[in-house]
Parts: structure tokens; sequence; C-alpha cells
């Protein structure tokens, strides 16, 4: 079932989505997999409406007419307006091109504030050609914010044409990806706008593969740790963009607005949609107004249509194109752990085709410092009997565990807790080791200690998150550490157990006089891996016979940076060079890469100070982020001690303390780092759909038939009402499995 599968009172122009499991298509001989001819695409999942036209001309313009030596000086909002083409000798120097680029955008500036002067006098040949650019209706104060709005575009022909032909090795089985999903094939174009089907792209902000994943969007869908980050396989991370844009369908309920959600994020652009009170994309790209929704975000949908039209009919824009040969790689899955030079000596092939094969995998392994992972999809040349060669692995090379680890560099944004998830160690034993004191504060490239146990779970260390051939950003500093009060634990009883950090389901059972098997059948689960924080257990058939708590616990904030004001959102400054294009980031737009964050939930507080209560939180949490008292809080809104907060319901909060932009990144900054840690455990595996029964309650429903955390279970219902189920409704279950970790050399999981 899908996740497109929601609510009936949407209704939805695509057909219902269904999942299906994608490793065998992701498996060899891909070639006959076709795609789809331009004759036969169909665009009714992707309007392209008549006041944008001029839009997606220009995009078209950028990807085919010039390229990164040369590019449009035009208007930033309105880009049919377009100055000049510049044109660059290839030994000029970077600075000459900056200067270049200045001296053309003072001299348009200079032309249009005289143009919109109250007498501008009798206009040269070059001035009434920029007067031309604009309507004959253009007033004068249009005219004089136009010299505010002048910006260079790089083109990016060649690197376009490069994407035409690198797209043929992969597009065909993208294409199948997507299809067998229940989604268009057309977003197999979206590569051509992120990254020129790249797989090996990384950008400054952390985004990498060929679908830009930014880590925390990423981590959803894929495996990302110091062996492996599946970003980077052309196949992993198709079958997790082809996951997270149809869950971005499934709440928005049309392409126009998914797809802008994959670069804007589904929570901004459910709050474009309610602001103006339209989902119509032209409405939004014109209209909408926020500090987050940049040059990007407005254009992003707009470049995929100028891509789709060039892919499907390249001829037209290059003439004669020769993509690729489909890749026909074939796989098998490592039984144990192994050096990749064995592997490569067993193969009897060179190294850097391996590397080729599997760009997954991270230096760290192709050095020798790591092994390739036992379970791990190894691709390698069609012609070698996989069979054979792998028994030419001596019985030496091949291990049960993983290097260990002794060591990690810390990274900005991580918290101590976040770490010890990681690496599968009790934050209490890190920072023993560590001589650390409460509240643990850690401050980014410090050096940790890690126990010889410790599992090979990072995600973030330098060997992994720079490629040989990427230029490294320099580290950010770490504002200074507070530590927030723990919020108010729920009521319990003999009967419940609510799930501590570091449990385990061995660790609680013996401590409740319970077997493990029989914890987990009381509690329906299925792995024993599969518990989390602030999950309430049953610890008898009593209690598994009737609802958990009436409230979870909430997880107590770890340490993270204080915010006093946020700092401003602003875009990448745009290219001037290939060279440049390359060191900011590989996106054929500058900034498109996927949404920092794959979370639906607003966070911001509306007109009458007031915010929608989402799962794990309590008036608590609103009082330490807003410095006041909760009972001023419950005061003021006329809330007793007993009454608890309501998920999906209006709370009114004070701001006399502080303003509502450092109370939204407080409270942002919290469900981030909630659901990072829970996502260093597990990942999404799909999605089915569940119809309320009569007597259902979202808690049986969350925690005892599907055992997922309600703040998951409303990420993926953003419009039902959770608290108030009716009959026949239809929810959305985030299938969910736990992450793949790695066993270290000891033995320790």
């Amino acid at each position: 079932m899908s996740m497109n599968s929601r609510v009936a009172s949407r209704p939805l122009n695509l057909r219902r989505l269904r999942y299906a499991a994608c490793l065998a298509i992701c498996t060899a001989g891909v070639a006959d997999a076709q795609t789809t001819p331009a004759s036969q695409t169909n665009n009714t999942h992707f309007t392209r409406p008549a006041e944008l036209e001029h839009d997606v001309k220009f995009w078209q313009r950028v990807y085919t007419e010039v390229g990164t030596d040369g590019g449009f000086i035009h208007d930033q909002s309105h880009l049919d307006v377009v100055y000049e083409k510049l044109a660059f000798a290839s030994d000029v120097s970077p600075h000459a091109r900056e200067r270049k680029i200045d001296e053309a955008k003072n001299r348009y500036g200079a032309i249009l504030r005289k143009l919109a002067g109250a007498n501008s006098g009798e206009l040269t040949a070059e001035e009434q050609r920029v007067r031309d650019l604009w309507p004959k209706s253009a007033s004068r104060a249009t005219l004089n914010d136009a010299a505010q709005n002048i910006r260079f575009q790089l083109g990016q022909a060649n690197r376009f044409k490069e994407g035409l032909v690198r797209s043929g090795q992969w597009r065909p089985q993208i294409q199948k990806i997507f299809t067998t999903q229940g989604l268009p094939a057309e977003l197999a174009a979206l590569p051509h706008v992120e990254s020129s089907f790249n797989p090996y792209a990384y950008s400054k902000v952390g985004a990498a593969g060929m679908w830009q994943f930014m880590r925390s969007t990423g981590r959803r869908f894929l495996r990302i740790d110091g062996s492996v980050d599946e970003r980077l396989d052309p196949y992993k991370s198709s079958q997790a963009a082809a996951s997270f844009l149809e869950q971005n369908y499934s709440i928005l309920g049309k392409w126009p607005l998914a797809l802008t959600a994959y670069n804007h994020g589904p929570a901004g652009m459910r709050r474009a949609v309610d602001k103006l009170g339209t989902d119509d994309i032209a409405v939004i790209v014109r209209k909408y107004e926020s500090r987050t929704f940049g040059f990007a975000s407005r254009n992003f949908y707009l470049a995929f249509l100028a891509a789709l039209e060039i892919d499907n009919n390249p001829e037209k824009f290059f003439g004669p194109i020769r993509r690729d040969a489909p890749d026909n790689s074939q796989i098998i899955v490592l039984p144990d752990y192994m050096p990749a030079a064995s592997l490569a000596s067993a193969l009897g092939t060179d190294a850097d085709l391996l590397k080729r094969l599997n760009p997954s995998l991270l230096p760290a392994v192709w050095n020798g410092t790591r092994r390739v992972p036992r379970g791990y999809e190894f691709r390698a040349p069609p012609t070698i009997d996989l069979s054979q060669a792998l028994a030419r692995v001596p019985e030496r090379e091949r291990h049960g565990a993983q290097v260990a680890d002794t060591q990690h560099r810390v990274q900005s944004g991580e918290t101590l807790s976040i770490i010890a998830t990681r690496y599968g160690v009790s934050q209490t034993r890190l920072a023993e080791l560590n001589d650390l004191r409460q509240p643990y504060r850690i401050r980014a490239g410090q050096i940790l200690s890690l126990p010889q146990s410790a599992a090979v779970v990072a995600d973030s260390r330098p060997a992994a998150s720079t490629p040989p051939s990427a230029t490294p950003s320099p580290t950010p500093s770490v504002s200074p550490a507070v530590v927030s009060p723990a919020p108010p634990k729920p009521p319990t009883d003999d009967h419940h157990y609510i799930v501590r950090r570091g449990d385990s389901i061995s660790r609680i059972a013996r401590k409740h006089g319970l077997s493990e098997q029989a914890l987990m059948q009381l509690n329906n689960i299925k792995q024993s891996d599969f518990i989390y924080e602030g999950q309430v257990l049953a610890l008898d058939a009593q209690a598994a016979s009737t609802d958990p708590l009436p409230s979870p616990v909430t997880p107590a904030p770890a340490v993270v940076a204080a915010v006093s004001t946020p700092p401003p959102v602003t875009e990448a400054a745009e290219p001037t060079s290939r060279r440049e294009a390359d060191e900011l980031g590989p996106t054929l737009v500058p900034g498109a890469q996927t949404a920092a964050s794959a979370d639906p939930s607003d966070y911001t507080v509306d007109e009458h100070d007031t915010v929608r209560v989402e799962a794990a939180e309590t008036i608590g949490h609103y009082a330490e982020w807003l410095q006041v008292s909760a009972a001023q809080l419950r005061a003021l809104n006329k809330m007793s001690r007993q009454r608890p907060l309501v998920v999906g319901k209006r709370v009114k909060l004070d701001f006399s303390q502080v303003d509502k932009a450092t109370f939204e990144a407080r409270r942002s900054a919290y469900h981030q780092q909630m659901q990072d840690d829970f996502f260093a455990q597990f990942r999404i595996a799909g999605g089915d759909t569940h119809i309320v029964k009569p007597g259902d309650s979202i808690w049986v429903i969350a925690q005892k038939r599907y055992n997922v955390p309600l703040w998951l279970l409303r990420q993926y219902n953003p419009d039902v009402d959770l608290e108030a189920l009716k009959p026949g409704t239809k929810i959305v279950i985030p299938k969910i499995e736990p992450a793949k970790v790695e066993t270290t050399a000891s033995g320790t999981p």
C-alpha cells in the first residue's frame, strides 16, 4: 500500500501509489528497462502555467545556450528580462570575471535608475533597449526596484550536455524504480537539476550524490555510516528519492508542490499553501514571501520543467546526443566483512573500476582503514563469475566484524547523546571515558575517545564526509552550550514501563522478571532491537489489553547550542565560473539540494501568537523555550495542571521574554535533535495503510499495533485529527526497520 492512500476527503489525481520492494530491481542487468519516448510522456501531472512560461524558457536558455564560460545578466524576479549575455575568455582570472559582472550590474543599475527618474530626458539607443525589455505599463517604482534586482546566472549548457550523456547509465533503471512505485516516470529527469547525473556530487552545505540528499533527510531512507554512504549509490538513492517524493505528494496532493518541497521542504510548502489559500504553483511562485523561500526554491519546479523538455528532446537543443550505455553490472551480497583490496585481487579487476561501480563505499574502505561490510551489495563487471571469484578470497581475509573505531571527531551540531547513539554506547560511558562532566559540553573539532566495543555507526567523520576530489569546507565553530531541564514526566504505574535512553529489551525484561520473548509478545515487537526512547511498554496482559499511559514521556532535550537570535537566511553567491560552481556545489540551480528536513510539521507561530501542539511537546517545553513559567502558560490558556496538551490543538504563548523567531528556532532544534537520534537507529522502508476500526485509539495504533512513534505517525498524516479518529479513516503507517549497524572487531553490536 502507499503513503498516497490518505484520508478519503482529499481527492488525488494520481492513481493510488503502491510500494514494492526494490532490491530485486536494483540488481544485475538493467538493459531491458526502456526510457519513455517524448511522444509518450504524460505531463498532466506537471502543469506548465502560461504565466510561468517565460521563466521556463529562461532556464532552457541557461541549460542549452551558454556554457560555464558565460552567463546572463537578468532581473531576479522577471526572468524574461535578460539585459545581456556575457562571455568570458578561457584564460580570464576569477577576479576579472567578477569585475566584469559587477561592471555590467552597475551599468544596468544606473540605466534603470535614470529610467525611473521623474524626467529621464532623451534616451540613448542602449537606454531605450533596456526600457523596451519592460512592459510599457511598468511604473517608475517598478524600474527603480529593478535597479536593485539585477542578478548574474552562470550558463550550464556544457554541464547539462555532459549530464545527458551520463544519464544513459542509470536513467532507464531510475524510471523503472519510479514507475514500479506508481510515480510519474518524468521524475527521472530531476537529477539534471540536482547534479547533472553525477553520483559523486558533493556540495559544501553537505548535500551528496546524484539526488543531492542532505544528511538528515537521507538518513530516513538510506544507510549513512563510517563505511557506506548510500546517498552516493545511484540505485539506492533513487529509491530513497522516490520515497521522499511520494511522501511529499501524499502530503501536498499536487506534483508541482511535491517537487518544490523536495528543495523547500514539505512543511514550507504546506505553510505557503495555508498562507496564500491556494495550491496553484503559479500564485505561490509569484506571490509567496518567506525568509527561507529564496531564488532556488522559487525556481526549482520551473528548472525541472525546462530540464524535462530538454531531456525528452535533446537533439532539438544540442544536436545528436549519444548517451552512455545502461549499467549492466552484477551484484553479490557479501557474506563476511572483507578488505577491498582482497576483493579486487580475487575478482582480478582494477580497483579503480570497482570504485566507480561502488561509489557508496567511502574512502576509508578503499584505503584499508575499514572493510567492505557484510551484507553489502557489491557491484562488479558483468564478465566475472562472482561465485568463483568470491571463493578465492582467503579465509584469513574473511571477518565477522568491522574494524573498531577508537576516536570520533565532533562535527558541528552534534551532541554527546547523538554520538553515543551512533556508536551504540551509553552517554554516561562516553562521558566517563572522555572525562566530561554534566552538562556534557562538546565543541566541533574535538576528538572523543571511544570504547573498544563501540558499534561502527558514525556518519559524520572527515574521511567519510569528503571524497578525494572534494574541497573540504572549514569547520564552523559551536556556540556555548546550555542544558535544558528535563520536562515533566507523565504518571507511571506497575503495569507499564517507559523506555529510557540506553535501554534494551533484555535489560527491561530482566528488570521486571520477564523473558525477552514474553515482553516482545506483550507489545507486538517483532525485532528485539526495535525500541525507542519514550515508548510505553506493557508489562503484563492487563496492560497489553488496555491503552497505554495517557501521555508518552518526552525525551529530555540534550545539550544543544544556545539560541538567542536565529542567523539570517542567505543564499549562496551565484558562481561565476565552472570551477567556482564545482566548488560551491554541483546543482544547476544554486542551492537546489533536498530540503534539510523531511519533517512536514510546521513549527512557526501564527499571527495570534499560537502554535499547533506537536507530538512529544509539553507545557514545560514551551515555558523553557519562552523563558517563562509553565504556570504562566497554563493561566494564559485557562488550563488546570491535570489537563494535558492535546496534539493538533492550538495553544497561546507568551512572548514577553523572547521573540517569535527565537522560539521557533529552539522548537525546531528540539524536534530535529529528537528525530536525528531516532534516525541514527532506524530508517523508513516504505509504508502501509491502516483503516481505523471502531474502538481504535491513536496510542493503540501507534505503539501497540505498529510500534511507531506518535510524532512520526503524525508526520505521515499531517491533516488527520489523530485525537478524534473516526472509523473508516485511512492512516498512512510508515514501515520502520533498524538501521544497519556494523559489528566491531570485538563482536559487540
